[in-house]
C-alpha cells in the first residue's frame, strides 16, 4: 500500500515514546503511517505497515509519499555489540535508504545522550554510529538526543517508583541527569517533522531544569510522587552496580533490566543536557512540570495495579 502524501512515517510507534507520539499526533489531527511487527487494531489517522527494519519492501511502503519520517525504533538491550549494531545502525541505514529512494524530504532521528560518550557503553557506541549514518545521508535531517524519558506507559522506571513506595531507593554512584516527559518529547518530534527547525540540528531537550537533577534529588522527587515526604537512598559504588547487573542477569536472564552495559551507562556522572544543544525557546519548550509528570506517572502505575 502507498502512503497518502502528507502523512508522517513513524518507526517505534508501538513502544513507549511512539505510543505517546500517536496520542499527541491525533490531538493535532495529523495522519501517520507506522511500522509494526504485529497486527494492530485500527486507529483513526493511523495506517499500519507490517514489517520491521530488515524488511526493505515494508520500509519502501512506509516511506512512500511520506512528508517526513520520525525514526524512534531502536534497541536498548542486546547481548553483544552485534545486537546493538543490528538494531540501531543497520536498521537506521535501511530506513535511510528507503527514505532516500522515496524522496522523503525530512528525517527526524531519535538518538540518545549515550551517543555523546560512545566509549562507555555498547548502546551508546551504536547510537553514535547511527547518528553518523544520518549525518552523511544527504537527507534533510535532525538528530534528537533525549535524556531519561519518563511518563505514563513507561515500564523502565517502574522499579524506581516501587522502591520509592517502600521507602528506600538504591542509586548509582553520585552524578546528575536530565529528564523529559514523553509527551514533551513527542511534541518536539512532531514539531520538527512538520517543518520547524533547520536541517542539521542536533538537539538535547529536557524539562528546563538548569543543571539537571542529582540522583538524590530525582529519588526524592519520585518519593513525593508516590506520597512519601522523604525516602532513604544509598549511592552504590561502581563495583556494586556491576555486581547487581550480574545478579540481575542470573535471576532474570534476557529479561534483566540492569545489564552490564546499562550498569556502565548508569555509573557515568553526567547525563545532563548541554545548554548549547538545548532547543531555542522559540523552537520548543517543555510544557509539563516534572513534579506533575512524575505524579501522573505514579497514578498510571497505580491504575495498572503495579504500585
Amino acid at each position: 500500500m502507498s502512503v497518502p502524501a502528507g502523512r508522517l512515517a513513524v518507526t517505534g510507534a508501538t513502544g513507549f515514546v511512539g505510543g505517546r507520539l500517536l496520542t499527541r499526533a491525533a490531538a493535532r489531527g495529523l495522519s501517520l503511517t507506522c511500522l509494526t511487527r504485529r497486527l494492530q487494531p485500527e486507529q483513526d489517522g493511523v495506517a499500519w505497515v507490517q514489517g520491521d527494519l530488515d524488511d526493505h519492501d515494508a520500509l519502501a511502503r512506509l516511506c512512500d509519499g511520506a512528508s517526513a519520517i520520525i525514526h524512534i525504533a531502536g534497541v536498548i538491550n542486546a547481548p553483544d555489540a552485534a545486537g546493538f549494531d543490528h538494531g540501531n545502525v543497520t536498521g537506521t541505514r535501511n530506513l535511510l535508504a528507503a527514505a532516500s529512494a522515496s524522496g522523503s524530504p525530512r528525517f527526524v532521528h531519535v538518538s540518545s545522550l549515550a551517543a555523546r560518550e560512545p566509549s562507555i557503553s555498547l548502546y551508546g557506541a551504536s547510537k553514535a554510529r547511527s547518528e553518523n549514518a544520518v549525518r552523511i545521508s544527504g537527507l534533510d535531517q535532525l538528530i534528537i538526543r533525549p535524556p531519561a524519558v519518563y511518563g505514563p506507559g513507561d515500564r523502565e522506571t517502574l522499579e524506581l517508583f516501587q522502591f520509592a513506595q517502600r521507602g528506600f531507593v538504591p542509586l548509582p554512584p553520585k552524578g546528575r541527569l536530565s529528564l523529559i516527559h514523553a509527551d514533551d518529547l513527542a511534541d518536539l518530534l512532531l514539531d520538527l517533522a512538520t517543518g520547524k527547525g533547520r536541517p542539521g540540528l542536533l538537539l538535547e531537550p529536557d524539562d528546563g531544569r538548569e543543571g539537571g537533577w542529582s540522583q538524590e534529588e530525582f529519588a526524592q522527587a519520585i518519593g513525593h510522587a508516590v506520597g512519601r515526604d522523604k525516602v532513604r537512598t544509598l549511592s552504590m559504588p561502581r563495583n556494586m552496580v556491576r555486581l547487581g547487573a550480574q545478579l540481575d542477569k542470573l535471576l532474570r536472564g534476557k529479561g534483566a533490566k540492569l545489564t552490564p552495559d546499562r550498569a556502565a551507562y548508569f555509573c557515568h556522572p553526567d547525563w545532563t543536557v548541554r545548554p548549547d544543544h538545548r532547543p531555542a525557546p522559540d523552537l520548543w519548550q517543555a510544557a509539563i512540570p516534572t513534579d506533575e509528570g512524575l505524579a501522573a506517572t505514579a497514578a498510571w502505575y497505580r491504575d495498572k495495579g503495579w504500585l
